[in-house]
């Protein structure tokens, strides 16, 4: 017999210790890498990731960074214009003498050099008030951009709150599927020592097992459609692409149903379509004001500075230039806009007039649309009612079916049928609830609020 060295046989039990700790490491690791990978998240937080991630939003902002830009520039109309120039002249004569009548001729020098310089000062001290509605007009566009980005927040909200219960069908139909998958399993075990009894025959056997293959087929596809919506939604709310997403508080109750009238002024009152007519109304009626401005006069200021320097030396000596200083006042007024000008006016009014005439569609059309999804969300709730009776008789259904078949009373194909009926009910009833919850969002997302938090 080999003696065992103790020291050496420690060493090889803390080497032997050390390899099964890093294998467990290196098994754990892809699971703890998955596990780092999923993300709960309440519709709330989706919304605002959503909101946080998305580039249509960040193209909108830019509209509006372009359209507080366009209002600086109107501004900036308003501020006087001035201007300077200095100009070198030369210039070679080889004709220099002049001669009129009998008079002595009048001789110039062969060539010449001068410098003059200008400076001016403008300033529009009046033009029929076109800067300040210029102004105003380029204000409302600037509201019309903002309104504009409101209402991509909420359809980027509202392609959030579409994608979440979706995904929430989804789990939901798989947790159903699985506890069907965990009944059928018994029931086979079951049928399989009946059939080792005498009780029934193999052919019922084979219907157990048909009826697991196909309820695993779903199980396949249901879990598909999972990963196909899991990853739209993670790219939608800008997290990892291999984010698994667990759904938080999607199961709470539905919220209750206010008045027909409540959602109707709401949207009346929100919906940015409608603001955003208003707001174009109220540019139509700036560009008139404007359109009229052009038969009103307009006064303006300015001051001019010369410098004249005509002894061709860049830094003359004293009394060899001139520095006139002018100031004046013009007023001018083009009288032909008198009559040339009313077209333009009625063409604008006309247009003022086309926007109303939109504005009064729109409500029509969001009146009718406001209507649709209240009674939507009504029946989804009524169809709740509805399946959870269903699912009570389905249950008793199936309580009665698995007696009789325990008893030989009833055929496998009964036993199946009455379970398929309830987990099919229980399926439904998860639909229906996620269908529900949606309806409700597609009702606030026609008043024009999704969420009081965004």
């Amino acid at each position: 017999m080999i003696p065992i060295n103790p020291t050496s046989y420690q060493r090889d039990l803390k080497k032997l210790t050390l390899i099964k700790l890093l294998l467990l490491v290196f098994l754990l690791a892809p699971a703890l890498l998955k596990a780092q990978n999923v993300k709960q998240l309440s519709l709330q937080e989706a919304i605002d990731l959503g909101i946080a991630n998305s580039k249509n939003l960040k193209l909108s902002q830019q509209k509006i960074d372009e359209a507080v830009a366009q209002l600086a520039v109107v501004k900036d109309n308003a501020l006087p214009s001035a201007s300077a120039s200095f100009m070198y002249n030369h210039a070679e004569i080889p004709t220099n003498t002049l001669k009129i009548g009998e008079g002595n001729p009048i001789r110039v020098p062969n060539r010449a050099d001068a410098f003059v310089g200008t400076a001016a000062v403008q300033e529009l001290v009046y033009g029929g008030g076109k800067l300040k509605y210029a102004q105003e007009s380029t204000k409302l566009l600037k509201e019309i951009a903002l309104l504009d980005a409101d209402k991509n927040k909420e359809e980027v909200s509202y392609a959030v709150v579409n994608s979440y219960f979706s995904l929430y069908k989804l789990l939901q139909s798989k947790k159903v599927v699985a506890q069907n998958l965990s009944a059928i399993a018994k029931q086979l075990k079951q049928a399989q020592r009946f059939y080792e009894q005498g009780l029934v025959t193999k052919n019922d056997v084979l219907r157990f097992q048909l009826q697991q293959a196909n309820i695993s087929l779903t199980d396949m596809e249901i879990e598909n459609n999972r990963k196909i919506i899991n990853y739209n939604l993670d790219i939608l709310l800008g997290l990892p692409e291999n984010t698994a997403i667990e759904l938080k508080g999607a199961e709470d109750a539905l919220p209750k149903l206010s008045s027909f009238d409540a959602y109707l002024n709401a949207a009346l009152t929100n919906r940015q379509e409608l603001q955003q007519l208003n707001l174009r109304h109220q540019t139509a009626d700036y560009n008139i004001k404007s359109i009229k401005a052009n038969t009103r006069p307009t006064v303006g200021v300015g001051a001019n500075l010369y410098y004249v320097n005509p002894s061709g030396n860049f830094i003359p000596s004293n009394q060899q230039f001139v520095m006139p200083i002018t100031l004046g006042a013009t007023i001018s007024w083009n009288i032909g806009s008198l009559w040339t000008n009313k077209n333009k006016v009625a063409e604008a009014k006309v247009q003022q007039l086309e926007i109303d005439t939109q504005k009064d569609i729109f409500t029509d059309n969001v009146k009718t649309e406001l209507n649709k999804n209240y009674q939507t969300y009504q029946l989804a709730i009524q169809k709740i009612d509805v399946l959870e009776t269903s699912i009570a008789q389905a249950t008793e259904n199936d309580r009665l079916l698995e007696s009789k078949y325990q008893n030989n009373i009833a055929s496998a194909i009964d036993r199946i049928d009455a379970e398929t009926l309830l987990y099919q009910a229980k399926i439904n009833l998860e639909l229906a609830k996620a269908d529900a919850k949606l309806a409700y969002y597609t009702l606030l997302k026609s008043t024009g609020k999704i969420s009081q938090n965004n």
